[in-house]
């Protein structure tokens, strides 16, 4: 997985979100069949986007509990 095309593509959700703040739920399973790879590929990307500081995680606090990931 590439994670300078999977951030690109993140950072591009995002920032088009119309939520305030921006940000978006990713569904993992939509995203590998864009890319063409399995979807625990696509969370190892993002956490270690995540890990690097380029990617914010939180949980939502209302069910359904999605993970949510911001600009930092």
């Amino acid at each position: 997985m590439d994670k300078e095309r999977l951030y690109e593509r993140v950072h591009s959700m995002i920032t088009s979100s119309t939520k305030d703040p921006k940000y978006i739920s990713i569904s993992t399973v939509k995203v590998a069949d864009l890319f063409g790879v399995k979807h625990n590929e696509v969370e190892q990307g993002l956490q270690d986007l995540v890990n690097e500081g380029r990617l914010k995680k939180l949980k939502m606090t209302d069910p359904p509990h999605f993970d949510m990931y911001l600009l930092p």
